[in-house]
């Protein structure tokens, strides 16, 4: 049995697969990804990631994931878990990070080490709606990264870039994302509606 061809630990033999697989068959890249949360208490509330939607099939999980939101006493919590802004540049950091790696080992481009510190600046006048001037979420954020890979030194801002330039979530933070917030009862009246013209139509 051939050994797999690893790189960085991704298997660049199911990568490359994955998009040939792709290319023949555009339908294999949508995919659709769920969450569902409860409030707890306060500032506390919970949210679960289980199965979600790609390949075109449902993709499912032996065990869910569960993340615990919460506020710092100083905003008024329990400290029962990050807030959800600071979840926010986890999601960041971990996207950047993955895309990075990724595209780097498609490249051939070996990465010993990768660290980051995120920072982000957010101002409460906007959540509390003290001034319409001032946005609800962060004004800016800034990542800064230590990479050790298997590159000159002048090419490690090419070897940065792969990350931005490729996370979905980086996407996320720097372009507008349409959604949509409603009550279930509204999507259920809308689904009646649909079939009520159907009979009657």
């Amino acid at each position: 049995m051939n050994k797999p061809n690893v790189m960085n630990g991704v298997n660049l033999d199911d990568l490359f697969g994955t998009i040939e697989a792709i290319k023949e068959s555009p339908s294999i890249a949508k995919f659709k990804f769920t969450a569902k949360n409860k409030w707890m208490r306060g500032g506390h509330n919970r949210t679960t990631i289980k199965d979600f939607y790609g390949a075109c099939q449902t993709q499912v999980r032996d065990k869910a994931f569960v993340f615990d939101a919460d506020e710092p006493p100083v905003l008024l919590g329990e400290d029962q878990g990050a807030n959800p802004v600071e979840y926010a540049l986890t999601a960041l950091a971990g996207c950047v990070t993955t895309a990075l790696v990724y595209h780097a080992a498609a490249k051939g481009i070996k990465i010993d080490e990768v660290e980051s510190t995120l920072e982000g600046d957010l101002d409460l006048h906007g959540f509390l709606g003290l001034r319409d001037d001032v946005r609800n979420g962060y004004e800016g954020v800034n990542i800064k990264f230590k990479i050790k890979a298997d590159v000159p030194q002048e090419k490690l801002k090419e070897v940065l870039m792969l990350g931005p330039t490729f996370s979905p979530v980086y996407d996320i933070f720097t372009n507008a994302v349409p959604v949509k917030v409603m009550l279930d009862q509204d999507d259920m009246m809308e689904k009646e509606m649909m079939n009520s013209e159907m009979i009657n139509g």
